[in-house]
């Protein structure tokens, strides 16, 4: 484990913020007592968690790193299933145990990172163009938990995250895909994305293009509305908007604090959690 002093204050506070959310939400097995059961059933349902989600992105190695710290005994029952290359790597080499979606279609927690949260618990995700992954496994998890440094904390999606929202599109319609986001949908600059390293477009592991489409700042503050008339284009595989998805939200602060963001009977309401 890395000392404090070696990160800087933007990855002590990604720590921070996975190192929470793991405390809060994957937790040790309650053991049955015969004149506890009714409690103990209650608290199996929800304390107890045994098939897991991996997430994408620079704060999920904190994630894993706090998962392992909880010892061999705990993690031996545990399945943890990955969202992307990055996720599967990071579980095989803290020798944790593998498993797909495939083999567990219901996941009892997925924690992943975010590229910007709202004040509703909506997100923007895909900046590591892993977005459908991690939509499967947000659908399919009892409890969709997001961690982020504070940059990440805004009141309206765009503020800080400006390339704009991240669609997947298969390869063949991604000329028209952008047109219809031009001309039609009013982000007229999307623009495909392309590698860094390499000549050509950004590839994801399902060998699809990525579209940034910025929107301006009055059609964010409508994420749903977006989100469901990009998914209508013919050729549009997934798109990065979580809409209605997080139950919870762990930012973690410069001060040492973390902000937490969770939904209660409909309404989001936040805490703030102060160092020790």
């Amino acid at each position: 484990m890395q000392a404090t002093t070696t990160l800087s204050a933007i990855e002590q506070s990604k720590r921070l913020a996975a190192y929470t959310a793991v405390d809060k939400h994957i937790l040790p097995e309650h053991k049955a007592s015969p004149s506890f059961i009714f409690i103990y059933l209650l608290e199996l349902i929800i304390l107890c968690r045994k098939v897991i989600g991996i997430g994408s992105g620079s704060t999920v190695p904190y994630v894993v790193e706090r998962i392992v710290a909880q010892g061999r005994e705990l993690n031996k029952d545990r399945v943890f299933i990955p969202t992307g290359f990055q996720s599967k790597e990071l579980i095989v080499m803290s020798n944790l145990n593998l498993g797909d979606v495939d083999q567990f279609p219901i996941i009892d927690v997925t924690i992943d990172g975010a590229d910007e949260v709202d004040l509703d618990l909506n997100c923007i995700k895909g900046g590591g163009a892993c977005h459908l992954r991690e939509k499967v496994l947000a659908e399919a998890a009892n409890t969709f938990i997001v961690v982020a440094d504070y940059r990440k904390n805004a009141e309206y999606l765009g503020t800080n995250f400006t390339p704009g929202v991240p669609v997947e599109v298969v390869p063949f319609a991604y000329a028209q895909v952008l047109r219809k986001l031009h001309d039609v949908l009013g982000s007229p600059n999307a623009t495909l994305r392309m590698a860094k390293a390499k000549a050509g477009p950004v590839v994801t592991d399902n060998s699809n293009f990525v579209i940034d489409a910025p929107f301006p700042r009055e059609m964010m503050k409508d994420p749903t509305t977006i989100l469901a008339k990009i998914k209508m284009l013919t050729g549009v595989v997934e798109v990065g908007l979580f809409c209605d998805m997080a139950q919870a939200a762990y930012f973690g602060n410069e001060d040492g604090s973390v902000t937490v963001k969770r939904k209660v009977e409909s309404k989001v309401v936040e805490e703030l959690i102060l160092p020790s």
